[in-house]
């Protein structure tokens, strides 16, 4: 197929049944699981879409005029697909991100032509958002999509995402997406509460102080913006560890090679389908490739020494 930029690629992800992961009671009961596999984009993360839709709302608001420069706080996947879009359009990006950020990570954003300020790593990535504000306060050249307050982020998966999920599966009945920004889940529970209502989302969430990449405890004082808690079916709590172990099973299972937030939504989506009714058909969001984490041993790594490494690690999605 021919497009004229890479931004056309977006979306359009498959999904893969991966019923093998399943309880062997949930499969007796005719349940099938399937991967809505995300990660195939440009940078490998459902961020992709997120990214192209911030920055398609501010061109269509006429914000990014010619002499502006995007800006945002980021440590992670929408840091990285930011910049893609950005570059794709010749749009100047700058990042705000803790000292303590990965060289792989910088390394990306670096070559995709992304300027890069640090913030102290001992502020975390509240530091940086707090840069980010002030830069963006007090200079009217930088513009902020804010992927926690923007609707353009749940949008996208309502136009979008979820659209495919019901094409692809018209007998879907459950989703389990990731609680990062909340942009996910929001989206796809906007969109079957008006389609299917019968759909039940369910957000896979980490335990409070507990570290699933990509994702956040709501319970930790900070809940987005575009956050609808009141559209979902439930918040599940998961912790790093079988985050880690049910990574690992998916890739060693089907092949599909993802992050330990894909971890999260695939633990959920097993725990969900041992009460689900037989027959069921359950979706899970596969929203981040694994070999971002080889150097924290997602692969074969120690548990103990991969969860030490995490909690290291600086998670501002």
């Amino acid at each position: 197929m021919r497009y004229e930029q890479i931004g056309e690629v977006i979306g359009g992800t498959p999904l893969i049944r991966v019923d093998a992961l399943l309880p062997e009671a949930a499969r007796a009961k005719g349940i099938h699981l399937f991967a809505k596999v995300e990660l195939l984009g440009p940078t490998g993360s459902i961020k992709d879409r997120t990214a192209k839709a911030l920055i398609d709302d501010l061109l269509f608001k006429g914000l990014l005029t010619p002499g502006k420069e995007l800006l945002e706080p980021t440590s992670g996947n929408t840091g990285a697909a930011l910049a893609v879009h950005a570059a794709a359009r010749s749009i100047p990006l700058t990042l705000v991100m803790p000292a303590n950020v990965t060289e792989e990570r910088r390394a990306v954003v670096r070559a995709l032509g992304a300027t890069i300020i640090d913030t102290p790593a001992d502020q975390g990535s509240n530091g940086a958002v707090a840069l980010a504000r002030a830069l963006a306060k007090g200079d009217t050249k930088y513009v902020m999509p804010d992927q926690y307050s923007n609707q353009a982020n749940p949008k996208v998966h309502e136009v979008t995402t979820a659209p495919e999920i019901l094409t692809d599966l018209p007998e879907v009945d459950v989703v389990v997406a990731g609680l990062g920004t909340g942009g996910t889940a929001t989206g796809l529970a906007r969109y079957f509460a008006r389609e299917k209502p019968s759909v039940k989302i369910w957000a896979a969430e980490p335990m409070p102080g507990e570290k699933v990449t990509g994702l956040r405890s709501l319970e930790d004082g900070f809940t987005p913006e575009v956050m609808e808690t009141e559209l979902l079916a439930g918040r599940v709590l998961v912790n790093s560890r079988d985050s880690i172990i049910a990574a690992r099973a998916l890739a060693r299972s089907s092949g599909i090679l993802a992050g330990p937030s894909t971890g999260a939504t695939l633990a959920v989506a097993m725990r969900v389908a041992r009460d689900a009714a037989p027959n069921s058909n359950i979706v899970f969001i596969a929203c981040d490739a694994g070999w971002k984490y080889f150097s924290a041993g997602l692969g074969d790594g120690n548990l103990d020494e991969m969860e030490d490494a995490l909690e290291g690690d600086v998670f501002w999605w």
